[in-house]
């Protein structure tokens, strides 16, 4: 039988007031291979600003339910499936449908949360941090002695990467407000304002940087390029394209600075280079470095900060405060309480 299903929906592209809406669906039991379950939390990530503005990469068209992953209990089994069992706690990476109280999906792609990790952490690993993880460790291959820079160091995947970088033994140094320096340096990070680019010739008398993590994109690009060393191997990592989402300015195309980036991966001659990293639940590296960071999150070794826990009917709210505020981490949005 069908269960009543509350979701969010981008009717169609373009500001938070006139583009989202919380609707009154329904969702029919799983099928062959399924799982039901019923979402605590959704992660909150500049991917769903941008599937709200229809300029994320290969996105559906709307209308589209947004939310790249979820934690919650798993509610009914569907034909087949035996692998968890009701009142299970689990999370996943879906890239849609997630902003609602229920989802059926594939028992596959569920991985479920060690007892003792908070949900809402396990929703900021499950895309958040896995990409953090794959550009440290194996996309920029992070070594202790080494000099990283991260735009946007106070935000949800660049926490990650400073953490991590952190743990490899890096100096890391990057963008944030400067509401959130002290805290930074209190972490053990050298921030810069991003409101100007004197970050550009501070890294430069340095002898540049072996590693540049650049969501931003368009002409941070380049100067993330600029500021690498060039006595060493050294990697601009670039993971997104949020400069205009940030700074409210008119939509752009992506590619052009994207394809100019990956060019520069060509100069064979020097020991720059450049990637363009993304992550899919169906790449082989996912699923063990999720269950690698859930541990992590177990034994202590990392803390997953949550910038800001909103409702699901304050979802419009959310799309606005994103890249704002106090606070630092992984914003979450809660669908449901957690008994």
């Amino acid at each position: 039988m069908a269960l009543p299903n509350r979701k969010v929906v981008i009717t169609s592209f373009g500001p938070a007031s006139t583009s989202l809406e919380i609707v009154n669906s329904t969702i029919q039991p799983p099928s062959k291979g399924q799982v039901q379950v019923k979402i605590h939390y959704a992660g909150f990530s500049g991917a769903d600003i941008n599937m709200r503005l229809g300029i994320y990469p290969l996105q559906k068209a709307a209308p589209l339910t947004p939310g790249y992953c979820f934690a919650g209990r798993v509610s009914a089994n569907g034909p087949g499936c035996s692998k968890f069992k009701p009142g299970d706690m689990v999370t996943a990476m879906t890239k849609y449908d997630s902003d609602a109280e229920y989802i059926n999906i594939e028992e596959k792609h569920l991985i479920p949360v060690p007892e003792g990790v908070d949900p809402k952490q396990a929703a900021a690993l499950a895309l958040d941090w896995t990409t953090a993880y794959g550009m440290v460790y194996r996309a920029a291959k992070v070594k202790a002695g080494q000099r990283v820079f991260i735009h946007g160091i106070s935000g949800a995947v660049g926490q990650g990467i400073m953490y991590l970088c952190l743990l490899q033994g890096a100096t890391v140094y990057g963008t944030a407000a400067e509401r959130n320096h002290a805290a930074l340096k209190e972490a053990g990070a050298h921030p810069f304002l991003y409101t100007n680019k004197d970050w550009i010739s501070a890294m430069k008398e340095l002898g540049g940087v072996h590693a540049v993590f650049d969501a931003l994109g368009f002409e941070s690009f380049d100067e993330s390029y600029s500021i690498l060393t060039s006595t060493e191997r050294s990697i601009v990592v670039a993971y997104g394209n949020n400069l205009s989402s940030l700074t409210g300015g008119k939509k752009r195309s992506p590619w052009p600075s994207v394809f100019k980036l990956m060019a520069k991966a060509l100069y064979f001659w020097s020991n720059k280079t450049t990637t363009f990293y993304f992550i899919t639940r169906d790449q082989s590296t996912f699923q063990p470095e999720f269950r690698l960071l859930l541990n992590m999150v177990k034994e202590g070794t990392i803390t997953v900060p949550i910038k800001a826990v909103w409702d699901l009917d304050d979802i419009k709210q959310a799309h606005e405060a994103w890249g704002k505020g106090a606070g630092m981490g992984t914003p979450v949005i809660r669908i449901a309480s957690e008994a």
